[in-house]
Formats: C-alpha cells, structure tokens, sequence
C-alpha cells in the first residue's frame, strides 16, 4: 500500500512538472517578441561604457533585473488576486514612462548630431574618475528601470496564460520565466557588448591552413561588424521603448485599442507590420506629451522655487 501511494505521488509530481514546463514553453512563445526588445534595449543601455567596465555593468544590471523579478512576480500575483484591474493601468504607465524614455533617448541622438554638424571638437576633455562613476551609475540605473517595465510585461503575459491554473502551478511557472529569461537576455548582452574582443582573439589566433585563415577572417569580420552592431542595437533599443510603450498605451485604452484593430483588418500578410507601426506611432506621440508634461512640471517648479 505504501509503495502504491509513493508512485501515486510520482506520477502527481511528473504530471505537475509537465503542466509547468507546458506553460513555460507558451508564456516564453507570447513573450517572445517582448524579450526580443528587451535584448535591444538592454544592449542598447549599457553602451558607452569603457571597455573593462562592460562586464561588470552588466552584471549589475542582471543581479538588479532578478530583484525587479522577485519584486514583480509576488506582486503581480497578489494584484491579479485582489486588483486585477491595477495591473493594466500599471502597465499603462509604465508604458507611457517607456515612450517618454525613448522620446528623450532621440532628442539626445539628435542634439548630438547637431553639435558635430557644427563643426564642434570631436575630441572631449577626459572624465575624471568620479564622473565616470557617476555616469556608470546612471547608466545602471536607467537600464534597471527600463528592464523593470519590460519584465512586467513578461510578467503579467506569462499570468494571463497560468491565471487559471493552481497557485502553485502559477508561481513556479512564473519564476522559471522570470529566471530563464534574465540569464538568456544579460548573457546575449554580454556576449554582443564583448564581440569585439572575442574578434581580437580569433585575429590572434595561432590556426594554420584553411582554418586558420576562415578564424581569422570571421575575427575581421567581428571586429568590423561589432561598431555597426552597437550603432544599430541604440537606434533599434530607443524603437522598442515606442514599440513597447506604445502597445501598452493602445491596448489599456479600449477605443484606442478597437481603432487600431480597425485600421488593420484586412491588411493580410502586412497586419503585423501595419499594428507595430500604429504602435510605435501612439508611443512617439505618448513620448512627446509625456516629455512636455515633465518639462512642464519641471519649469513651474523652478519658478515656484524663486
């Protein structure tokens, strides 16, 4: 009897692990395009930095990433049990945080632009050490706020799926999202943020014969691509802030979100394409009156201060 009751309670725990491992593959497919825009954006944050200084920036952002997660998680399920309406205006704002991010993000791209289009010195006096220090920590901390809106989201598409499963089934499912996903986004991160050296060491490498010149060719071609790759992560990482915020904004606004749906239908093989459009549009709209409304504050504040 009791040898009967042991493999019962196996066969309970193999049928419970399948439902959470079954769950995990469907909430990582949904989130699937959010972790995507999470990777650029995160990749995007932390550029900039010295070269030695890359790795341990990256690691701060992981370890402040897990805390966002172990912060998020507990909370969105006690607000899906008590306040699940709370969850979609949290999202909202967030959202409409992540377009103002990215509203910012461009007008510091282009203020930029404009100082070398006017012929100003390339060459900038050295940071001393404490304001790279400075600088390292706002970096950080930008990239933990931007990653904790990003996680939410993951969050809340992986409780929508489990949101009718058992508790224990919702809360194992959502820290294997939670942990899976941290490690595959910061160590892609990790990975693009030190391609150029990984370059260098296939340049250096000591090969013969035909291997030996395709590693040193695929070295030259990572020492090459890795500029352009940054380049292209910091304009595609300040996009996915609009693509992002904006999706949050359009699907927390019920007529915003059915005149969406309007102007797509029918679009056939290009709907996908045409509602991402519509959302990054809504975002750098959002951005933008979110960024007047802060510089607004911002100035009525200064001339309350006098």
């Amino acid at each position: 009897m009791a040898g009967s009751s042991f493999f019962a309670l196996l066969d309970d725990i193999a049928t419970l692990l399948d439902d959470i491992s079954l769950m995990s593959k469907v909430a990582a497919k949904k989130s699937a395009s959010v972790l995507s825009d999470d990777l650029a954006v995160n990749a995007e944050q932390v550029t900039g930095m010295k070269a030695d200084r890359e790795l341990p920036v990256v690691w701060a952002v992981f370890k402040g990433s897990l805390k966002n997660k172990a912060i998020l998680v507990p909370c969105a399920l006690i607000l899906n049990a008590l306040l699940p309406a709370a969850v979609g205006w949290l999202l909202m704002a967030g959202g409409a945080y992540l377009c103002y991010e990215g509203f910012e993000a461009i007008k510091d791209k282009l203020s930029r632009t404009d100082v070398a289009d006017k012929g100003a010195p390339k060459k900038v006096k050295p940071k001393s050490p404490d304001e790279l220090a400075a600088y390292e920590k706002r970096k950080i901390s930008g990239a933990v706020r931007t990653d904790f809106i990003l996680s939410a989201e993951i969050i809340v598409i992986t409780l929508n799926i489990v949101a009718e499963a058992p508790m224990f089934q919702q809360i194992a499912t959502l820290v294997l999202i939670a942990v899976i996903m941290t490690v595959g986004v910061y160590g892609l991160v990790a990975g693009i943020v030190r391609m150029d050296d990984a370059g260098l060491i296939l340049v250096d490498s000591s090969s013969t014969g035909t291997w030996g010149t395709f590693v040193r060719a695929l070295g030259r071609g990572l020492l090459a691509a890795a500029p352009l790759l940054m380049k292209t992560l910091s304009w595609v990482g300040t996009i996915a802030m609009f693509l992002v915020g904006g999706a949050f904004v359009a699907d927390g606004v019920e007529p915003l979100k059915h005149y969406v749906e309007a102007l797509v239908s029918g679009s056939g093989f290009w709907e996908s394409a045409a509602t991402l459009g519509l959302h990054c549009a809504i975002g750098v709209v959002v951005g933008m009156a979110a960024a007047l409304v802060v510089n607004g504050v911002t100035t009525l504040r200064g001339k309350l201060a006098k």
